[in-house]
Order: structure tokens, then C-alpha cells, then sequence
């Protein structure tokens, strides 16, 4: 039998819903469909019939815990101008948060993917997340790195050339103490939102503290490639190009790395294939 959450949720998930938004019901189901992850826009039974969006995962998906570390400490600065949406409820031992519905369309597929005025937007919004914290941390290459490693030996259709090189540049890398700040860890077009002119962000079950130019990976290697008045639109709103090419290299490594790896074991074939690309211009960088 289909239940309100065309069965999503678990029962305890979907009670705990029930509790928070009485007389809940289900507008649309936006799920990704390539993890356990539900995202679910609902409405609530009241006279305003207000919005929310729930996710739930289950009990091995790290992505909800994320969500919430996000929303309990360095969301605010964005949604107090309501550029994020806020939270509203969350479970911890459940896996489920609620928040608030931000109003606006995704920017992915339209105009303003290619819009310069969306990236001096980002710019500008990022800058003020990444400003809020900073740390040093002597071991965080390092262990970026054995992550990266990590995914050559797990199933993956990168090419035995391919791999031998990887793992000759990342043996020989030398890391050094990095400054950490609080990153989104997806920053591009799939999870933003323009209203009117305004610029938001969504999703943040990859949050993490992690070097400033990490959350630049994406955007180079997808929308900036072949339009690089983009990328000089987002540094004009960011302030400065904050990146140390070394660094920066080995990032974009390892990012294409877990990229081919990751999609290929979820069954993404066009990232697989995204994944491969952006590794044949990552190890380009070190000809």
C-alpha cells in the first residue's frame, strides 16, 4: 500500500513528519534517485498551507548528518537574507531533517547557468560562508589524498594508464598544512536557486570544512571549461583568485578521480563519462 510518502520514508521517519507538520501531505517528490536520499516538498494542513522540504536517508547515509552540522551552525549568515532555506525540525538518530521551502527556480538547464550576473552572485556568497571560520590543518592532505587513492581500489572503468599515473603524482605529493573553512562541498547551478534576480542555495549534505578552493572544483570543471568570463565573473563577486596552483592541481586530481569512480558504482554513466574528462585535464596539469 502507497502511504502519503509514496513510501520514502520509514515508519518512524514518516511518524516523526506526521508529528512535526500535522496533516502533512506530499507536493512533490524531488529525489535524485541515485542514493537512499528522499527530498520531498510537502505542505502542512494549516490555514497558510505552508511549504517544507523533508530528507531522510537511511541509517548508513552520512549526507543527513551533514545537512544538519550545516543548518546548526554556519547556514545562517545566508539564511537570515533568505538566500538558504531554514531548518525547521531534525532527527539525528532518525536520519531526517525538515526545512523550510525557499522560493525559486534551480539554475541548472536555464539562462542563468550561463548568466555572469548568477556567478558574481556566487562569488559574493561564498566569499561571506567562507569568511566565517578558519583553521590549520597539518593532516588534511594527507588524508585526502588516501581517500583518493581509496577509490582505484574500489570497481571503477578508469584505464590502467590512467591509474598508474595517478598514483605516481599522489605518491610523490608532498602536503603541507592547509587553512580549513566551511565549505558546501556541491557548489554549482544544480543547487542553486534564482528568484527574480536573487541568487539561493540548497542542499547541503556535502558540507564539510575543507580548503577554500575545493568548492571551485565543480564550477571548473563543468560551466567555466569553455566560458571563462564566468569564472572571471565569480572572482569578481569572491574578491580575489584565492588559488595555489599546486594545491589546486591535485585537487582537481583527486576530485576527477572520486568522480569517475563514485558515479560509475552508482550507475551514472554521463557523470562516469564527466568524471573521465575531467581526469584526462587533471593529469594534463602535470605534463
Amino acid at each position: 500500500m502507497e502511504t502519503w510518502h509514496r513510501n520514502r520514508l520509514s515508519a518512524r521517519q514518516a511518524e516523526l513528519v506526521e508529528a512535526w507538520l500535522p496533516g502533512v501531505r506530499l507536493v512533490a517528490d524531488l529525489s535524485w534517485n541515485l542514493l537512499d536520499t528522499a527530498v520531498l516538498e510537502v505542505a502542512d494542513a494549516a490555514e497558510r498551507q505552508r511549504r517544507y522540504v523533508v530528507k531522510a536517508a537511511g541509517p548508513s547515509n552520512h549526507h543527513i548528518g551533514r545537512e544538519i552540522d550545516a543548518h546548526e551552525s554556519w547556514i545562517s549568515v545566508w539564511s537570515r537574507q533568505n538566500r538558504a532555506p531554514k531548518l525547521v525540525h531534525a532527527d539525528r538518530s532518525e536520519n531526517i531533517l525538515v526545512t523550510e521551502y525557499l522560493e525559486g527556480s534551480l539554475v541548472e538547464g536555464t539562462e542563468a547557468e550561463y548568466d555572469p550576473g548568477t556567478y558574481q552572485q556566487a562569488g559574493c556568497l561564498l566569499r561571506i560562508f567562507h569568511e566565517q571560520s578558519a583553521r590549520t590543518d597539518a593532516d588534511y592532505e594527507s588524508r585526502a589524498t588516501a581517500k583518493a587513492l581509496l577509490w582505484l581500489e574500489r570497481p571503477h572503468r578508469i584505464s590502467e594508464s590512467h591509474v598508474a599515473r595517478v598514483r605516481a603524482i599522489l605518491d610523490g605529493y608532498r602536503p603541507k598544512p592547509v587553512v580549513l573553512v566551511p565549505t558546501h562541498g556541491d557548489w554549482q547551478p544544480r543547487n542553486w536557486l534564482m528568484d527574480g534576480s536573487e541568487l539561493r542555495v540548497i542542499d547541503f549534505g556535502r558540507y564539510d570544512f575543507r580548503p577554500a578552493l575545493t568548492d571551485l572544483c565543480r564550477l571548473a570543471a563543468q560551466q567555466w571549461r569553455p566560458r571563462s568570463y564566468l569564472e572571471a565573473a565569480f572572482f569578481e563577486g569572491y574578491g580575489t583568485d584565492f588559488r595555489d596552483t599546486e594545491l589546486w592541481n591535485v585537487a582537481l586530481l583527486r576530485e576527477a578521480v572520486s568522480t569517475a569512480a563514485w558515479a560509475y558504482q552508482v550507475g551514472d554513466p554521463k557523470f562516469e563519462e564527466q568524471g573521465h574528462r575531467m581526469l584526462r585535464d587533471a593529469l594534463g596539469n602535470f605534463a
